[in-house]
């Protein structure tokens, strides 16, 4: 899961069986190997009640992210207290009906729906005598399995540094690097335990040099789109919702879409031309999920920042889930994380074709103003209606034009023509081609600066 290829075997630490870690820090574990490993992983789940309100909601969605990370779940445990356990943050009795459960069933990790302190995770695995891995790790393995790109990889890792560096421990057994010996070698020396702290410094340091020349690309990128005018829309919701589905039913990309959380982990970006708007960007991120771990979403920041300066973003919703105003709220909350409350949003509701009630259509405010659309991004029924959303909600004030365009510029007559901008034409007496324009104004000035005679043809039309 960590990539340690940088590090020399001598650098690594030692195997050993009293491991307290959910995922160890080893020389041998490559993406190849992880989903066999997982295709082996025979799981216990383990969920408190912390309120007198069971969410049930949340269970659920542990249940799928265990199922995404490729886990065998053998059975499920659940209790309720008023706070967390110091120890093993479930009471006392539960966690020996936990390794008890461990025992008769044949597991080999028990997954804890909850953020574990480390010491309450070195205890439970002590008790257990197998892997315990909370909702943070967990995560943070479903993610090590989608990362594709060499950016994905480089966030997925750092990631998982920074959550393994808390839950470093001293080892039982002698682990004195220097000890007796020569001259000047005498004395305890460097432990195993500094050793594994160093080494995880450096390669955290390593890993945010690397994505800090790939953040300036990113935003040498934006600042050229910024700079040509091209508004970015950016596909935000909540993962499973049918991010990816919509996006290649809008652009054709053929991107890996699956019933699955986190079926995409790397961002992807196509152009494509909206009438009345020009060109757009539209941008398909990583999917939100309720307590999503801030390890991620600090290392995933130069991903998110393309969410961050969108023009505008379409929330995508499953319209057919009964927890999609919990959903909503979570993807809000994470939005709020990243500094991306306050841009214009579009909500999506998607998957109504598993509705037999609900058509596409829009859905406006009192004013007016599109808010909503429902579409089905599996048949393709209401694309049509949000493009049409999305041209209304991105555009800009429109300028109305008369121009004499000389038979000797009829590229700009070109340029008007893509764009369905002219509402009139005819000739005058002289062969001259006199066009009625409405664009958009930000088109507009963008083409005054490339071409100034278009000013030229304005006074020219006031003459006739």
């Amino acid at each position: 899961m960590i990539n340690t290829s940088n590090l020399t075997q001598n650098d690594l630490p030692s195997d050993d069986e009293n491991q307290p870690l959910g995922f160890s820090f080893s020389k041998d574990q490559k993406n190849s190997s992880l989903e066999q490993s997982h295709q082996a992983d025979k799981a216990i789940l383990v969920h408190l009640y912390l309120s007198q309100q069971k969410d049930t909601e949340n269970l659920v969605e542990f249940h799928t992210l265990a199922e995404s990370a490729g886990v065998e779940i053998l059975s499920t445990l659940t209790t309720s207290r008023s706070s967390p356990h110091i120890t093993y943050f479930v009471g006392k009795g539960k966690a020996e009906e936990i390794k008890q459960a461990v025992e008769d069933l044949g597991a080999t990790l028990v997954l804890v729906n909850h953020e574990l302190s480390p010491s309450q995770t070195r205890n439970l695995q002590s008790l257990c005598n197998c892997r315990v891995v909370d909702r943070t790790g967990l995560i943070l393995d479903i993610f090590a399995q989608r990362a594709r790109s060499h950016e994905g990889k480089l966030q997925v890792e750092l990631a998982q540094l920074k959550h393994l560096a808390t839950r470093l421990v001293r080892r039982l057994g002698n682990q004195d690097q220097q000890k007796g010996g020569a001259v000047g070698l005498r004395g305890p020396g460097e432990t195993q335990l500094e050793t594994d702290r160093r080494l995880i410094k450096v390669r955290i340091q390593q890993l945010q040099n690397r994505l800090a020349k790939v953040s300036k690309q990113r935003e040498q990128n934006r600042k050229t789109r910024q700079k040509a005018d091209i508004p970015t829309i950016s596909l935000v919701g909540y993962t499973n919702a049918g991010k990816s589905s919509l996006f290649n039913a809008i652009t054709q990309a053929g991107v890996y879409a699956a019933d699955q959380l986190f079926a995409t982990l790397d961002p992807t970006l196509r152009r494509m031309q909206i009438q009345d708007v020009g060109t757009t960007i539209l941008a398909d991120t990583v999917g939100f999920i309720r307590f999503l771990p801030h390890d991620l979403v600090s290392a995933f920041k130069s991903t998110l920042q393309e969410t961050v300066e969108a023009s505008l973003l379409l929330h995508v919703i499953d319209v057919a889930d009964e927890r999609k105003n919990e959903n909503i709220q979570a993807v809000n909350q994470v939005l709020e994380e990243i500094g991306a409350a306050d841009i214009p949003t579009l909500l999506v509701y998607n998957k109504v074709d598993k509705l037999d009630d609900i058509q596409p259509f829009v859905e406006r405010d009192d004013e007016g103003k599109v808010t909503a659309v429902y579409l089905s991004a599996q048949s393709g029924d209401g694309i049509d209606l949000l493009l049409e959303a999305i041209c209304e909600r991105l555009r800009n004030e429109l300028v109305q034009e008369t121009l004499l365009l000389p038979p000797t510029i009829g590229n700009l007559y070109t340029l008007f023509k893509q764009q369905n901008g002219i509402k009139a034409e005819h000739f005058n007496e002289f062969g001259d081609r006199i066009i009625d324009i409405e664009i958009d104004k930000v088109q507009w000035n963008k083409w005054a600066k490339q071409y100034p005679e278009l000013i030229e043809c304005v006074e020219l039309a006031q003459w006739e």
